[in-house]
C-alpha cells in the first residue's frame, strides 16, 4: 500500500482527469479503501480507483456503504470514504450519512451526478443532492468544473477533518472526465489535529464556587467525556461525587472506577438517576443527554467544548465552554477537598444492591430455565467469550438494551451503534467498516432480527470480501423494542411479530460459516466455536420474545412514558460483571460499609 504523497507535490502530474486527480488526493490522505456500488456517472471514479492502491468494498446498498464507513472512522480516527452512482444511488446513503454525521465520523461522500449540461432538465435519475444531503452532512457543495472542483474537494475533507461532520462532494459524471489545468489547492495539508479548548476564567471560577458551596455533587458523564477519565477521576476523588455515565460515555469511565453508580436514561441501571436529582449540584460533564425528564432541573453545571449543546435539554445555572479534561485541570486546586463521603457511600450501596438484586432475578430465572433462550443469557454469554479488545457494533431497538447492559468495559473494548440516529440495521454494516480497517481484531454484532433482515444482503458484503465479522444474531421473531412501546402506550402490539426466519439456512446459502442455537446449553460451545473461526460465522440464537416480565419489586408508579418500557426489559436480565465492580466499590466506604459489603 502506497503512503500519503510529499507535501507539495504536484498529483496533476500524476492525473489524466479530475477522477483520477480526486483518487490521488484520497491517497495523499491515506485513504485505504473505498466504501460503494459502481454504475454509471461515478465510473470514471471507479476507473480511477482501479489504477489505484485504493481498495474497492463493494456493498449491495449504499446505505451500508456510508454506515461502514462511519464506523471505519470512528475507529480509526482517519479519513473514510464512501460513493454512490447519480439519482438512487447515492440518495440511498442518505440513512447512514445520517448516522455518520450524528455520530461525529470523518466521512467524504461522494455523490455522483448526471451530465453537468442536463441538470435542471428533468433529466433521467435527476436528483438535487446538494439539497438532499444539506442536513446530515456539515459540508455538501456540487462541483461545476474542474478548477472549482479542487477547492471543494480540499474543503470537503478539511471540514470533516476538522470535526464538523459529513461532507458530501456532488460529482457530475462528464467532470470526472474532464481534464485538470491546476491542483493548487489540493497540495494543501489538511490540519487533522484539534486544538484543546480551556474554559473562559469566569465560567471555570464560577462552577469552582458553585462544587465548593455544594454539600453533594454528582459527576455524569457522556461521549465528550472520551479522553478525560483521569481527570473526572481525580476530581470525584476529591469531592467525593458519585460518577453516573450515559450510553456514550459508559466505555469511556464506567471500568475500574470506583465512583461508579450506573447508567440513567431509557436504558438506565443502578443509583445513577437518585444520585443525579439527590445531589446539591449535578455537573454534565461531556453529555449531550437527550432525554430531559430524567435530568433535575435546579442547580445543573454543564461543560462541553460545543457551546450549542449547553442548556438545551435542562435549566443549566453554570454553564462552561471547554473540553472536559482540560477544565477539569483548570479548576481542580482551586475546588477544596470534600471530607465527608456520606452521600458518596449511600450512592455505592444502593447502587450494589440494586444490581445485586437485579443479578438474584437473572440467576433464577434466565440460568435456570430450560427454554427458550433469554437474550440476557445470550448476551452475558458473549461478553465473557469475546477477545479483550473486541469491537461490538449493536442494532438499534432490544439489542442497545443489550448493549448497554451486557458488554463489559475495560479501556481496550470498542462499542459502536446508531445511539444518536437510532437506526435499524445498523449493527451489520458497521461491523463491515471496522472489520475492513483491522482484519485481525475481533468483531461482533448483536444484530436483531429485524435489523439484519433490513439489510440482509451485506451478508453477501462479508463473504465476497472474506470479512471475518462474528454475526450474533437475537432471533425472538418480534420487533421487541416496538411492540413495548405500544404496550406502555396502551395499544395492542400490532405487527410487531412476523414468521420465524431462519438466519442460519440464508447465512449457509451464501457460503458463510453458520449454527444455529435453540437450546441453552448449546449456547456457549457453538459460540466458542464460532468466536474461533477464522473467517465469517454467523450464529443464529432463537431467542425469547417474551423475556421482558417485570419482577415484582419493580412498579408501574417507579416509572413514566417510554422509560416503563426499557425497565419492564433491563430490569428483568442482570448486568453480567458489573455487579463485580459494584461489590468491589464497597471496599471504598471503610469499616461501616464493609460490614455492608459481607452481606453481598
Amino acid at each position: 500500500m502506497a503512503g500519503p504523497s510529499k507535501p507539495g507535490v504536484h498529483l496533476r502530474n500524476m492525473a489524466k482527469n479530475f477522477a483520477e486527480l480526486l483518487v490521488a488526493n484520497l491517497e495523499k490522505q491515506g485513504v485505504k479503501r473505498i466504501f460503494g456500488l459502481v454504475g454509471d456517472s461515478l465510473n470514471p471514479i471507479v476507473d480511477a480507483v482501479r489504477q489505484s492502491n485504493i481498495e474497492w468494498i463493494h456493498v449491495r446498498n449504499e446505505e451500508a456503504a456510508a454506515f461502514a464507513a462511519g464506523a471505519e472512522s470512528l475507529i480509526t480516527g482517519d479519513l473514510a470514504v464512501c460513493a454512490g452512482s447519480c439519482g438512487p444511488g447515492n440518495t440511498h446513503l442518505i440513512q447512514g450519512l445520517y448516522d455518520s454525521h450524528r455520530n461525529g465520523a470523518k466521512v467524504l461522500a461522494i455523490a455522483s451526478h448526471i451530465p453537468s449540461v442536463q441538470i435542471g432538465s428533468k433529466f433521467f435519475q435527476e436528483t438535487h443532492p446538494e439539497m438532499i444531503f444539506q442536513e446530515c452532512s456539515g459540508y455538501c457543495e456540487v462541483i461545476n468544473s474542474t478548477e472549482q472542483g479542487t477547492r471543494v474537494v480540499h474543503n470537503a475533507i478539511q471540514s470533516t477533518m476538522g470535526g464538523y461532520g459529513v461532507s458530501v462532494i456532488v460529482v457530475p459524471g462528464d467532470i470526472s472526465s474532464q481534464k485538470v489545468e491546476t491542483d493548487r489547492f489540493l497540495r494543501s495539508e489538511i490540519a487533522k489535529g484539534r486544538p484543546v479548548t480551556f474554559p473562559d476564567s469566569r465560567q471555570a471560577a464560577a462552577l469552582a464556587q458553585a462544587i465548593n458551596e455544594a454539600k453533594t455533587v454528582t459527576l455524569f458523564c457522556g461521549a465528550g467525556a472520551n479522553g478525560a477519565r483521569e481527570q473526572v477521576l481525580k476530581l470525584a476523588e476529591k469531592i467525593k461525587s458519585p460518577v453516573g455515565h450515559a450510553f456514550g460515555g459508559k466505555m469511556h469511565i464506567q471500568h475500574n472506577n470506583p465512583f461508579d453508580v450506573g447508567m440513567s436514561g431509557l436504558l438506565g441501571y443502578g443509583a445513577a438517576r437518585d444520585a443525579m436529582h439527590d445531589a446539591d449540584l449535578l455537573i454534565l460533564l461531556g453529555t449531550d443527554f437527550p432525554y430531559s425528564e430524567f435530568l433535575p432541573e435546579d442547580n445543573v453545571a454543564q461543560v462541553d467544548v460545543d457551546a450549542r449543546a449547553i442548556g438545551r435539554r435542562t435549566t443549566v445555572k453554570y454553564p462552561v465552554v471547554g473540553d472536559v479534561a482540560a477544565t477539569i485541570e483548570s479548576i481542580l486546586d482551586h475546588v477544596d477537598e470534600k471530607s465527608d463521603r456520606s452521600f458518596l457511600d449511600k450512592q455505592l450501596r444502593n447502587h450494589a444492591k440494586a444490581l445485586e438484586n437485579v443479578v438474584g432475578v437473572y440467576t433464577d430465572k434466565a440460568r435456570k430455565s430450560k427454554a427458550p433462550i433469554h437474550p440476557e443469557f445470550l448476551a452475558d454469554t458473549i461478553d465473557r467469550l469475546a477477545d479483550e479488545d473486541a469491537v461490538f457494533t449493536v442494532d438499534t431497538g432490544m439489542c442497545n438494551v443489550w448493549g448497554a447492559r451486557y458488554i463489559t468495559p475495560n479501556g481496550k473494548r470498542e462499542e459502536i451503534g446508531s445511539f444518536r440516529h437510532g437506526t435499524m440495521a445498523n449493527a451489520l454494516p458497521q461491523a463491515i467498516g471496522v472489520q475492513a480497517a483491522d482484519r485481525d481484531r475481533q468483531v461482533i454484532t448483536f444484530s436483531g432480527d429485524g435489523g439484519l433482515g433490513m439489510l440482509m444482503g451485506e451478508l453477501l458484503t462479508v463473504k465476497l470480501h472474506n470479512l471475518p465479522v462474528k454475526t450474533i444474531v437475537f432471533n425472538n421473531s418480534s420487533l421487541g423494542m416496538v411492540k413495548l412501546e405500544m404496550l406502555v402506550d396502551g395499544l395492542p402490539d400490532f405487527q410487531t411479530d412476523h414468521e420465524a426466519v431462519n438466519f442460519y439456512e440464508i447465512a449457509k446459502a451464501a457460503g458463510i460459516k453458520a449454527y444455529r442455537v435453540e437450546k441453552k446449553e448449546d449456547v456457549e460451545p457453538v459460540l466458542r466455536e464460532a468466536l474461533a473461526y477464522d473467517g465469517p460465522v454467523l450464529v443464529d440464537v432463537v431467542t425469547d420474545p417474551n423475556a421482558l416480565s417485570l419482577p415484582p419489586e419493580i412498579t408501574w408508579e417507579m416509572m413514566m412514558g417510554f422509560s416503563k418500557a426499557a425497565a419492564r426489559t433491563v430490569f428483568d436480565g442482570g448486568v453480567g460483571r458489573m455487579v463485580e465492580l459494584a461489590r468491589s466499590n464497597l471496599r471504598h466506604i471503610g469499616a461501616a460499609g464493609q460490614i455492608e459489603a459481607n452481606k453481598f
